[in-house]
């Protein structure tokens, strides 16, 4: 029996963790997480584009697990809830007094047919995947003509503005190279926008249009021929009719259609979608109060982000202990998440939103204005934002992310 049993290693998973920890040091914690390395995803955007290398962006998980946890190297396999119980891979399982969900979500390649198999090879690649990253930006530096094509799936998926930063980066440094006029480039989205709030739109505008970039809305990526070297995407007519289209392509970058784990789905605490169903105040099960979640699992609209899990994190600690003590619930998540889209090497526009598409910013207009490019958000994405993950978010060092309080405790 643990006080807290965290499924999930992950940003978020680590990151509420020490957030407890934090708060009240003798806690008995379960980590159940597999893998023995830890990955900063965001910095594979950079290392797409040749500013990080790959090894700047992993380290082993045993460095960042707390000595007091209980770091168990193994799956998660069911979730019995009403038993607070958790089954483990393997057999064997462990009771909790409170559950936190930390699972992330599925990269669901096979869901496009010929994309596994063509992955890494012969043009195709996703900065979405550690050891694809570095290909991309081979594939950037050998490109000197023909078509690049750049596809995002359906929502919901993790940083949403990830296939449009591998774009961006990539057509600047053709542009840079005196190449941008011999390689046409495509942008194929499944969604009816460039960017979910529209605040941004413009100023992205400004680099579709700077880099020549076709944009086609609504064209989802539906099969891949790996060594055709074509790619088919699907778009519906007015009356409703699917249309198919091949495009020919000598790079091609991949954003995978993603989904909520089996583990969760399958469970007692998944919504109709299959994420986990969570207040979105208070980032607990609405029907299991000693079960939270934290990160991209949660069936939420906020963005998802590692800025949104380092949002949650002290949230869901917080309201984790009152559970725990038989206490009213007062931290209060606010929705917010932040998307840094690199749009040259050198600026980022920086989306900062939360529930509904409310802008957020963090800093000053006078100082950053997200809705415009700024080399100071460079700095921040380049520099510091890594240093803020490794060294403050996964220590439980809450810079610039204190919980909101709610009103009339107990009301949540």
């Amino acid at each position: 029996m643990y006080d807290v049993v965290v499924i999930g290693g992950g940003s978020g998973g680590l990151a509420v963790a020490a957030s407890l920890l934090r708060r009240e040091s003798g806690l008995r914690i379960c980590l159940l997480e597999p893998r023995q390395e830890h990955y900063y995803q965001p910095g594979w955007t950079m290392v797409g584009a040749g500013v990080f290398d790959a090894p700047q962006t992993v380290r082993p998980m045993a460095s960042l697990v707390p000595a007091c946890i209980d770091w168990k190297q193994v799956a998660a396999e069911a979730i019995d809830a009403p038993n607070d119980r958790v089954h483990l891979a393997g057999g064997g399982s462990v009771c909790y007094r409170a559950l936190v969900v930390a699972t992330g979500l599925e990269l669901d390649w096979d869901a496009i047919p010929g994309l596994r198999q063509a992955l890494g090879h012969g043009g195709v690649t996703s900065n979405y995947r550690f050891d694809l990253a570095p290909y991309t930006w081979e594939l950037v530096q050998k490109l000197r003509g023909g078509k690049a094509l750049f596809t995002q799936p359906p929502m919901p998926i993790k940083c949403a503005g990830a296939p449009q930063k591998a774009m961006y980066l990539s057509a600047d440094h053709w542009r840079r190279q005196g190449l941008l006029s011999d390689i046409n480039i495509e942008f194929h989205s499944a969604g009816p926008a460039l960017f979910g709030v529209a605040d941004y739109v413009p100023a992205l505008m400004e680099y579709v249009e700077r880099y020549g970039i076709e944009l086609n809305l609504g064209s989802t990526l539906v099969a891949v021929d790996g060594h055709a070297k074509v790619a088919t995407f699907a778009t519906q007519a007015a009356d409703g009719a699917r249309k198919e289209s091949i495009r020919p392509f000598d790079m091609l970058h991949v954003c995978p259609p993603q989904r909520a784990p089996g583990l969760i789905g399958d469970s007692q605490l998944a919504n109709d979608a299959g994420w986990l169903e969570v207040d979105p105040a208070s980032l607990r099960h609405p029907s299991h109060p000693n079960v939270f979640g934290v990160g991209d699992v949660v069936g939420t609209t906020n963005a998802k982000t590692a800025a949104a899990a380092r949002k949650h994190a002290p949230v869901v600690a917080e309201n984790v202990l009152a559970t725990l003590a038989g206490k009213p619930l007062t931290a209060v998540y606010d929705g917010y998440g932040a998307c840094p889209l690199t749009v040259e090497r050198g600026k980022i526009v920086l989306a900062e939103f939360g529930y509904g598409g409310k802008l957020m910013p963090t800093f000053p207009e006078w100082l950053i204005d997200g809705r415009r490019p700024s080399r100071l958000a460079w700095y921040l994405k380049s520099e510091a934002m890594p240093l803020l993950y490794w060294d403050a978010m996964l220590k439980g060092r809450e810079w610039l992310c204190a919980p909101d309080r709610v009103a009339a405790p107990g009301t949540l």
